[in-house]
């Protein structure tokens, strides 16, 4: 965990998380909690309304949060956490605080993420040879986080911690057309 570098408000805020739920053995499930309320605030404009906005007080903030975990059935310690954070006014870093704790457990599991961005929704056969080969240049189990932007064109583009290899067709493209500038 070391080499996991989370920082500022957010980071504070998921390593005191993480340091509660380790002791209590309940990574998982905080992570699965924070997992779904991520999803959820994805999907929902009035819920990422509610998050990001400094309009609403913090009792107006903590009494929506409260109503909208107890119906989707996050309770004990992510529950309680997001209250806390609710109630501290410090809602509009929550999605920060989901994904630094979520870069803390995949630093103690020697897990990794790559962003991968596709032209085309990969196939299975793809993805699995794509993180297989990604595995072994890591030595480190490597999760995808797939994107799919048809304005690549075709190719991918990989970024893996503080690398990146873009293989993409546009930016081939956008090389060939630059040299054939200079040539003339």
């Amino acid at each position: 965990m070391a080499d996991t570098i989370v920082s500022g408000m957010a980071g504070r805020y998921a390593t005191a998380l993480f340091e509660l739920a380790t002791e209590a053995g309940a990574v998982d499930s905080v992570k699965a909690d924070l997992d779904r309320l991520a999803a959820l605030i994805a999907e929902s404009a009035d819920l990422a309304r509610l998050v990001k906005s400094p309009v609403f007080s913090a009792e107006e903030q903590l009494t929506a949060v409260s109503a909208i975990l107890e119906s989707v059935g996050i309770t004990g310690l992510a529950g309680n956490f997001v209250k806390l954070v609710a109630q501290n006014r410090r809602l509009f870093a929550l999605p920060g605080m989901i994904s630094d704790f979520a870069a803390l457990v995949a630093a103690q599991r020697g897990e990794t993420t790559a962003q991968v961005t596709v032209a085309a929704p990969l196939s299975d056969a793809h993805f699995a040879t794509l993180k297989a080969t990604l595995a072994e240049k890591t030595g480190k189990d490597v999760n995808l986080d797939v994107t799919v932007d048809p304005s690549i064109l075709g190719g991918l583009i990989v970024k893996l911690g503080s690398r990146m290899v873009d293989a993409s067709l546009k930016t081939k493209l956008n090389s060939i057309r630059h040299a054939m500038k200079e040539v003339r």
